[in-house]
């Protein structure tokens, strides 16, 4: 490598010595390369010959074909790939020169005009060469490429060159995104954004990221989500609000799992949780269709259907996948749920309460069944420090998560909106915390004091924009879609 820099930075003063500057600061292009193909893609080389068109283009150089008085050049600006023909009478002098002394990976750019080679490509005879920014690292070589995923996550810059593919994937991401904004658009919601550093970390149960802020000297937390500051927007009228942002949990890293991750929080008055399942179906059905063109997709060699959504009660999931018999009643029985837990080798704390550990039996038998579209609804009250109560049957709260590809992608309440029921909430997540919970919500003040303003009736809902990701694009790793996921040290 070493040898290889040297002998490039040797190039680039043998450039400099012809004239060109080594920086330039700008290169006015009139089309990318994908322009010049999608234009004039269907040309003929008659039309072409008969009507010469003049193009000016930039990009990096992926391949090179010498052949003595000339040769070929493939470049690309990040999307299409393009061909250059560099030849020695067809060029100014320094400029055939410049084209001798480029290596794979520099930056150039060229004007020209179109022609289509013996072999029927489309490309640009050079008549002007522009040296743009110099490669001293040699790319990965082409046939074996980039493939060390480690590698490819901790230099993203080399694999978004080299993998055409993982380009790709982070363009369907920001379609995704950028539909989800006209969808929330559309149906009247304000876009917001709130605080990043919190006092208190809260709005889910999950170990936060601690830091300090010296001029004030107080110990503050990234926050672990969106929901509570967008809450109190509601109680100051702001009746549909949302915020895509960025969430921090000091948590494990897995296929799934990332510390820091994308969630998209949306919040809507008068409306309940069964309101929101309507709401996200139509919402992804219509991203889903818009990204990749149809309501079928295929994740992990299984295909999934958008067009179809299933709607089943934790306790009725629990019974339609544990491979022991129980019935729903039977679930509402401690010493019942424990053994079954055992017996399946589940893990579970032992000191949670009954609704804990069916969070955790549901976790172990029925999970990874929920391939297709699957709203779980009606979860056990010590789940949901933050959701309404069930009329019908106060053990649970009018809560549901999505399950899609056999993971949770969505997860939305009825809004707990009584501060009395909530500062009771937050008393027995201190209880837990006590027993050790680390996960356990803190008390809010302020935010038991927002609510005894008065808050409508409202649903709220979170989607996790990489998981998402993750579907759509077919990625098997939560780092397949993340531009930067969190690496080790390379010392």
């Amino acid at each position: 490598m070493e040898e290889l820099e040297t002998i490039r930075v040797q190039k680039l003063q043998q450039i400099r010595d012809l004239g060109f500057d080594a920086y330039p600061t700008h290169y006015r292009y009139t089309h990318t390369a994908g322009a010049v193909v999608e234009q004039y893609g269907a040309r003929t080389a008659e039309e072409l010959e008969a009507e010469p068109i003049t193009v000016r283009v930039a990009g990096r150089i992926m391949a090179s074909r010498p052949f003595g008085k000339a040769g070929f050049l493939g470049i690309t600006d990040g999307g299409q790939k393009l061909q250059i023909y560099a030849k020695k009478d067809k060029l100014p002098e320094r400029e055939f020169q410049l084209y001798q002394s480029l290596d794979l990976g520099d930056m150039i750019g060229c004007e020209g005009t179109l022609f289509r080679t013996r072999t029927g490509e489309l490309t640009i005879q050079a008549k002007e060469l522009s040296f743009l920014a110099k490669s001293f690292l040699p790319l990965p070589e082409k046939w074996h490429g980039l493939t060390d995923v480690e590698i490819r996550y901790r230099r993203r810059y080399v694999d978004l060159i080299v993998n055409p593919e993982v380009r790709d994937v982070f363009v369907k991401r920001s379609l995704i995104i950028r539909e989800i904004r006209r969808f929330l658009d559309d149906a009247g919601y304000f876009e917001v954004e709130t605080p990043v550093l919190h006092t208190i970390a809260g709005g889910a149960l999950a170990k936060p990221f601690r830091t300090h802020h010296n001029a004030l000297d107080m110990p503050l937390y990234l926050r672990i989500a969106l929901e509570l500051h967008l809450k109190r927007l509601i109680v100051g009228g702001l009746n549909r609000v949302y915020e895509l942002g960025r969430i921090f949990r000091n948590e494990g890293i897995s296929w799934k799992h990332n510390p820091e991750f994308t969630m998209l929080e949306f919040y809507q008055a008068y409306s309940n949780y069964e309101d929101l399942m309507d709401m996200t179906e139509e919402l992804l059905r219509r991203v889903v269709t818009k990204v990749n063109g149809s309501l079928t997709i295929t994740y992990d060699g299984q295909e999934i259907d958008f067009s179809k959504f299933t709607r089943l009660s934790m306790r009725g999931a629990i019974v339609k996948f544990c491979p022991e018999p129980v019935s729903e009643e039977e679930l509402r029985d401690r010493a019942k749920v424990e053994g079954l837990l055992k017996k399946l080798h589940a893990e579970y704390d032992p000191k949670a309460p009954v609704g804990n550990l069916v969070g955790s039996l549901f976790d172990a038998v029925a999970e990874k069944h929920l391939v297709q579209p699957t709203f779980i609804f009606d979860h056990p009250i010590e789940l949901s420090p933050l959701s309404k109560i069930k009329l019908s049957d106060p053990s649970l709260v009018e809560r549901f998560e999505l399950y899609i590809g056999g993971m949770e992608v969505a997860n939305a309440y009825s809004e707990l909106n009584d501060p009395v029921d909530q500062r009771g909430r937050f008393e027995s997540q201190l209880q837990a915390k006590e027993r050790g919970d680390e996960e356990a919500h803190a008390m809010d003040e302020d935010y038991i004091r927002a609510l005894s303003y008065g808050m409508p009736p409202t649903a709220g809902e979170g989607i996790g924009i990489d998981r998402l990701t993750m579907l759509l694009t077919d990625s098997k790793s939560i780092r397949d879609v993340i531009l930067f996921p969190l690496m080790r040290s390379e010392d």
